[in-house]
C-alpha cells in the first residue's frame, strides 16, 4: 500500500506542488528571453506593460489549466479507472515538458505558454484522481494517514521545485556553477516536470486498479479480489471484500453521477456543502499572504538579503514535515480534532501577526514575534487544514457520488486560486498589514462551521459515513 500511495503521488501532486514552485526562480531569465524574442521577431522593444501582460499569462494560465484539468478528471477517472486516468495523465505531462523545453531554441514564448496550460491541466487531472485511487485502497483504519500521500507530495513538490529553482554558488565545484534556477538551465527546469510523469509510467503499471472501482463500477468481481490480496495480503483481504459488497449491494446498481446532478441531490446536499466551504476555506486562509508577508518579515528580523531564499526554504521544509507529522496524527487523533485545531490556530496566530506587524518599530523583539508566527501558520495550516481537507473531501461520499465530488472540489480549489491570486494584491494595497483581519474572520468561521456540521469519520466505513449525515440531509426523525 506504501509503494502504490508513492507510485501514485509522484506524478499526481508532486507535479501540482513542483509546477506552482519552479516558475518563481527564472522569472527574469523568462522576461529576458520575452524581450529578445519580441526584438528579434518585429525589430522593436517590448513594450513594459505588454511584458507584465505576458508574464502574467504565463504564470496564471498554469490555474486555468488546472481548472479544465479538474472538470476533465472525474470523467476520465470513471472511464479509464483511477489508475487508467493516471497513467494517460502523464502523456499530457510529457507533451507540456517537450513544448516548454523548445520554447527557448526556437524562440517562440506560445510554447511556453501552451506547455505551461497543458501542465496546469496535468496537475488538475491528478489533484482529482489521485485521492480517489488512495481513497479507494486504503483500509478504513488507515484510511487518512494513507491520503495524507496527497499533501506530503504536494508539499515534497514545492520544497524540491524550491530546491532544484535555487541559484547558489557551489563551493566545492570550480567554475561557480549553478542549480537549474540559472540563465542557461531554465528551460531545463520548466521541462524537468517529464522526470515525475515518466517515473510514474514505469512504476504504477505494477500495481492494481482499485478494488472499489473494479467491483461497483466495472462489476468484475474476480479482478477485484485478485487486487485485494495484493494490497491487504491473502489472509485480510476478505473483511475489505465484505466492506466493498456491502456498499454495492446498498448502490444497487447506481450509476456515477455527473456533478450537476449532485446539486440537486438532496441525500448528499451537506456533504457537498462542507466540501465547498472547506475548499474555499483552504485556499482563502491567509496562506498566501503569509508567503507574501514573509519577506518582509524575514528581513525586518535582520536577515541577510541574499540569506531569504534559504529562509524562504525553511518553510517549504515546515510545510512538508508537519504533512508527514499529520499522516502519522490523522488515524489517532481524528479529523475533527485536527482541521477545527489548525483553524483555530491559524486564527490566533492572524492576531498576533497583526499586532507585530503595526508595532513592528516599537521594540526590537517584535520582529522576531513576527516571524515565528509566520512558521507557526504554516505549521499550524500544515496539520489542519493543508492536510485533511483533501482526505475528507474523498471520505465523506460513496462510490457512485465520489468523481463528481472531487470534480467539483477541484474545481473550487482552482476558482478560488486563481480568485485570491487576482484579488490579493488589491487587499494587501488596501489593508496593508490589517489584511489578516479577514483571514482570522474566515479561519474561525470555517472552524465553527465544520465543529458544527461536520462528524468524526475516522475508522468508519463509506457507508456509516454517509448515514451519519443522513440526519442532517434529511432531518433528525429520518
Amino acid at each position: 500500500l506504501f509503494l502504490a500511495v508513492c507510485a501514485v503521488g509522484i506524478g499526481g501532486t508532486f507535479q501540482y506542488g513542483y509546477n506552482v514552485s519552479i516558475i518563481n526562480s527564472p522569472t527574469q531569465h523568462i522576461h529576458k528571453f520575452l524581450n529578445e524574442t519580441w526584438t528579434s521577431r518585429y525589430q522593436k522593444e517590448l513594450n513594459p506593460d505588454l511584458l507584465t501582460f505576458l508574464w502574467s499569462v504565463i504564470a496564471s494560465i498554469f490555474s486555468l489549466g488546472g481548472l479544465c484539468g479538474a472538470l476533465i478528471g472525474g470523467s476520465m477517472a470513471i472511464r479509464l479507472g483511477r489508475k487508467g486516468a493516471l497513467l494517460m495523465n502523464n502523456i499530457i505531462a510529457i507533451l507540456a515538458s517537450i513544448l516548454m523545453g523548445i520554447s527557448f531554441p526556437t524562440g517562440l514564448f506560445e510554447l511556453l505558454i501552451a506547455g505551461r496550460f497543458l501542465i496546469g491541466i496535468n496537475s488538475g487531472i491528478g489533484f482529482c484522481v489521485q485521492p480517489l485511487y488512495i481513497g479507494e485502497v486504503a483500509p478504513k483504519h488507515l484510511r487518512g494517514g494513507l491520503a495524507m500521500g496527497t499533501s506530503i507530495f504536494l508539499t515534497g513538490g514545492i520544497l524540491t521545485g524550491q530546491i532544484i529553482g535555487l541559484r547558489q554558488e557551489m563551493l566545492f565545484f570550480s567554475p561557480v556553477l549553478e542549480l537549474l534556477g540559472g540563465e542557461k538551465h531554465w528551460p531545463l527546469l520548466l521541462s524537468s516536470s517529464c522526470v515525475p510523469a515518466l517515473a510514474q509510467l514505469l512504476f504504477l503499471p505494477w500495481f492494481p486498479e482499485s478494488p472499489r472501482y473494479l467491483l461497483i463500477d466495472r462489476g468484475d468481481e474476480l479482478s477485484c479480489a485478485k487486487a485485494l490480496k495484493r494490497f491487504h495480503g491473502s489472509s485480510e483481504y476478505r473483511r475489505e471484500m465484505e466492506d466493498i459488497q456491502r456498499e454495492c449491494f446498498a448502490l444497487d446498481g447506481e450509476k456515477p453521477k455527473k456533478p450537476w446532478q449532485l446539486f440537486t441531490d438532496r441525500g448528499v446536499r451537506w456533504q457537498l456543502i462542507t466540501v465547498i466551504v472547506m475548499t474555499m476555506g483552504q485556499q482563502l486562509s491567509g496562506i498566501n499572504a503569509i508567503y507574501f508577508y514573509a519577506t518582509y518579515v524575514f528581513e525586518q528580523a535582520g536577515i541577510l538579503a541574499e540569506k531569504i531564499p534559504y529562509v524562504t526554504l525553511g518553510t517549504g521544509v515546515c510545510e512538508c514535515l508537519t504533512a508527514l507529522s499529520c499522516g502519522l496524527l490523522i488515524d489517532r487523533v481524528g479529523r475533527r480534532y485536527l482541521i477545527i485545531g489548525g483553524y483555530l490556530l491559524m486564527t490566533l496566530w492572524c492576531t498576533v501577526l497583526t499586532f507585530s506587524l503595526t508595532y513592528q518599530e516599537l521594540y526590537s523583539w517584535v520582529p522576531y514575534l513576527s516571524m515565528t508566527c509566520v512558521f507557526a501558520f504554516i505549521l499550524s495550516f500544515g496539520l489542519g487544514p493543508g492536510g485533511i481537507t483533501n482526505t475528507l473531501t474523498a471520505e465523506l461520499f460513496v462510490q457512485s457520488s465520489r468523481p463528481a465530488a472531487s470534480m467539483i472540489a477541484g474545481t473550487v480549489s482552482w476558482i478560488s486560486f486563481f480568485t485570491i491570486g487576482m484579488i490579493f494584491p488589491f487587499i494587501v494595497n488596501g489593508l496593508k498589514q490589517y489584511c489578516f483581519v479577514v483571514f482570522l474572520l474566515e479561519c474561525f468561521f470555517v472552524a465553527a462551521f465544520i465543529f458544527l456540521i461536520i462528524p468524526e469519520t475516522k475508522n468508519k466505513s463509506f457507508l456509516e459515513i454517509k448515514k451519519e449525515f443522513h440526519k442532517l440531509n434529511f432531518g433528525r426523525s429520518a
